[in-house]
C-alpha cells in the first residue's frame, strides 16, 4: 500500500532548508569516510565558553537551579545586561525592557509576533541571515527583499528605504555587523534610516549579535536612536555559548508586557543553567578572554582577506566585524552552490555557497568563515589555490 505524502502547511513552501547544513552533512560524511575537511563554512566561534562560565553553569546544576525562570529571565542577568550597556555603550537602559530568550532566534521570534499581522511586509536585506525572511513567513508576514551591494558596503541606504516602503511596510531589520558579509552600517546612514522609518510610522528592528567582535572603532548601539527600536543580541557569538541557547531582546518599554505574555506561551523561560552560567560572561577575566579571542579573529581576518584576493575572490568591501569574508568567486564560474560542491569533493574545503542569503548576485558569491585556527585557514588556502591551478589546467 503506498504511503500518502504529508499535507504540509502552504507557509512551509517558502521556508527553505540552510545549504551550509546539506554541506556540512557532506563534509561529516567525508570525515567518516577518512578525508581531511577545512572547515570555513558554520557561522559558530571554534572557541567554547570560557571556563568561568562553564564553571558558573556546572554550580547552578550542582545547586539544583534547573527550574523555570521568570519569562524574561533572571531578574539578576537581566540586570546584568543593562550593566553591559551602560559600560559598553555609555548607555542606561532599564533592565525591565531586557527579555532573556533562547537564542537571538527567540528574541527576533518575539519581536516579530508582536509586531505583524499577516499580510504585513518587512523590509530586509539581500544578502542577509536567511532565517530572518523565514521567521517572516512563519507569522504569515512578507519579506521584502532590499538588494545590496559593495557600493554601499552591503547595507541599504535611507533613499533606498524611503523609495520602497510602501503601505503594508510594517518594519525594517537590520544587521550590523552583517551575516554573510561582515560589514557595519555608519552611524550617520542609520539615523537617517531610522528617521525615515518613524516618519512613516514603521519600527526599526536592529541585530547587533557580532558586536564586540568588530576589529576598528567599535560603533553604538542602536539603542542610542530616539525612535522605537527592537535590538536583538545573542550570547553565542562574542561570548562563545553557542550551544547553551541564551540571547536577548531589548524593546521599547511599551511593548514590554506583550512580549512577556508571548514569552510565556512560546517558551515560558531560557534555560535556566544557560542564565546562570550567562552572569559569569560579564566578570573581568570573562571579558578580558572575549577581548584576546577578538584579536585572533583579527589576525585571521588579515590573513585571509589578501589571501582570497591572491586566488582571484573578489572582495570589494573589507569585513569591519564578526567572522565572515563575502567574496565573488565569478571568476571561477556562475553558480556558486556548484562551485562549493567541487571544492569540497575536490579539495577538502568546506564554505558556503551565496545563495543561502537571498537571491542578488547569490551565483557569484561564496562565504567564508573564519572560525577556524589560522593554520587550518593556511592550509584551506593552501587547497584552494591547487583546485583552481587544477581547474584552469583542465580548462
Amino acid at each position: 500500500m503506498k504511503t500518502a505524502s504529508p499535507r504540509l502547511a502552504s507557509r512551509m513552501a517558502g521556508i527553505q532548508p540552510f545549504h551550509v547544513m546539506d554541506v556540512l552533512a557532506r563534509a561529516r560524511a567525508l570525515e567518516a569516510a577518512g578525508r581531511d575537511i577545512v572547515h570555513m563554512e558554520i557561522g559558530e566561534p571554534d572557541f567554547t565558553a570560557p571556563a568561568g562560565v562553564v564553571a558558573a553553569g556546572v554550580a547552578a546544576l550542582r545547586a539544583g537551579e534547573t527550574h523555570y525562570t521568570p519569562a524574561a529571565g533572571l531578574p539578576a542577568l537581566r540586570e546584568a545586561v543593562a550593566g553591559h550597556y551602560r559600560a559598553c555603550y555609555g548607555l542606561d537602559v532599564a533592565p525591565e525592557r531586557i527579555l532573556i530568550t533562547p537564542g537571538a532566534s527567540g528574541a527576533l521570534l518575539l519581536a516579530l509576533a508582536v509586531l505583524l499581522d499577516p499580510g504585513d511586509q518587512v523590509l530586509l536585506c539581500d544578502p542577509g541571515y536567511p532565517c530572518n525572511r523565514h521567521f517572516v513567513r512563519l507569522l504569515e508576514g512578507e519579506a521584502v527583499a532590499l538588494p545590496v551591494d559593495a557600493t554601499t558596503h552591503w547595507q541599504p541606504t535611507a533613499e533606498q528605504i524611503a523609495s520602497i516602503w510602501g503601505p503594508r511596510t510594517r518594519c525594517l531589520m537590520l544587521a550590523s555587523p552583517a551575516n554573510p558579509t561582515g560589514t557595519l552600517i555608519s552611524e550617520t546612514v542609520l539615523r537617517r534610516i531610522e528617521t525615515r522609518v518613524r516618519e512613516r510610522g514603521g519600527v526599526l528592528i536592529v541585530d547587533e549579535i557580532y558586536h564586540g567582535l568588530v576589529y576598528e572603532e567599535a560603533p553604538p548601539s542602536a539603542l542610542a536612536l530616539p525612535g522605537p527600536v527592537f535590538v536583538i543580541n545573542s550570547f553565542s557569538k562574542y561570548f562563545g555559548m553557542t550551544g547553551w541557547r541564551l540571547g536577548w531582546l531589548v524593546a521599547p518599554p511599551e511593548y514590554v508586557p506583550a512580549l512577556e505574555r508571548l514569552a510565556q506561551n512560546v517558551f515560558l523561560a531560557a534555560p535556566t543553567p544557560a542564565q546562570h552560567a550567562a552572569l559569569a560572561a560579564f566578570s573581568e577575566d570573562a571579558r578580558a578572554e572575549y577581548e584576546r579571542r577578538r584579536e585572533i579573529f583579527r589576525e585571521r581576518r588579515d590573513f585571509l582577506v589578501p589571501a582570497l584576493e591572491a586566488l582571484g575572490f573578489g572582495i570589494t568591501v573589507r569585513p569591519q566585524g564578526a567572522f565572515y569574508v563575502y567574496a565573488d568567486c565569478s571568476a571561477f564560474g556562475s553558480d556558486s552552490l556548484a562551485f562549493c560542491r567541487r571544492l569540497l569533493e575536490a579539495a577538502g574545503v568546506a564554505v558556503t555557497p551565496g545563495c543561502d542569503f537571498g537571491d542578488h548576485e547569490a551565483g557569484r558569491h561564496v562565504r567564508f568563515a573564519y572560525t577556524t585556527g589560522l593554520e587550518r585557514l593556511r592550509e584551506g588556502v593552501r587547497r584552494l589555490q591547487t583546485f583552481l591551478q587544477e581547474r584552469g589546467e583542465e580548462g
